[in-house]
């Protein structure tokens, strides 16, 4: 199975530990965020893995190589300019065999203990119940970003909660893709913003919903949580 890692980040606000790296190369706990995620998917069944990798990717080949160091095929589609992230996807679809039909794909910048396991088997289940079916994505819930007060109806205060789950699900960037799915993917743009929202209107896309740790490395905060995720495993 191949997977499609979305690799060339600049990763403005995690600066200046990007000056020199693209944002997946960010260690968190001693290993780049890249890597975390090459164990997370071969611990899933894949067995090669495709960098989409633009800025600074020379970086990304010193660490892989070829990939046989950390147990996967390790190959790469490089940007000579910006595409987009559903360009960069679109790009980097020829490296995988016509016999793979099943393809994983997400962003370089996320950490998660939810398993691959568990979005290929949603995967396959819409898949089986509709032929049509194109695409799984990760969920996870939205999370406040302000400390909620609570009050009684006479205004007075009678509590205080911190990150509070809101009712709302939002995009974690770890998708399954049918193979067919290439050709609904942009040249130049986002398939987030293109392609996905005419797979939902036609009822091909699915989600698979995640209570399990997941951050999306942005700032340095993210970085915080996501060492202390990793570190008390």
């Amino acid at each position: 199975m191949y997977a499609l890692i979305l690799s060339g980040g600049k990763g403005e606000r995690l600066r200046p530990l990007t000056d020199s790296l693209p944002k997946p190369m960010v260690p968190v706990c001693g290993k780049p965020i890249l890597e975390h995620q090459v164990e997370w998917l071969k611990a899933g069944g894949v067995t090669d893995v495709v960098f989409l990798a633009g800025y600074r990717w020379e970086a990304i080949k010193d660490h892989f190589g070829d990939g046989k160091a950390f147990g996967v095929n390790a190959h790469y589609s490089i940007e000579d300019s910006p595409l987009g992230r559903g360009g960069a996807i679109k790009k980097g679809f020829p490296i995988v065999p016509e016999s793979e039909d099943t393809v994983v794909a997400l962003n370089g910048d996320t950490i998660t203990s939810e398993t691959l396991d568990n979005l290929l088997a949603r995967h396959r289940e819409r898949k089986w119940a509709s032929q049509s079916h194109l695409a799984t994505i990760m969920v996870v819930p939205m999370v406040s970003p302000f400390g909620l007060v609570d009050m009684d109806d006479a205004d007075t205060v009678t509590g205080f909660r911190e990150k509070v789950e809101m009712e709302h699900w939002i995009n974690a960037g770890i998708y399954v893709f049918d193979r067919s799915i290439a050709g609904q993917l942009p040249d130049l743009g986002d398939h987030e913003t293109e392609t996905f929202p005419r797979l939902a209107q036609a009822g091909q896309l699915g989600a698979l919903r995640s209570r399990c740790f997941w951050r999306g490395v942005d700032s340095f905060k993210d970085l915080r949580e996501a060492e202390e995720h990793v570190s008390s495993r």
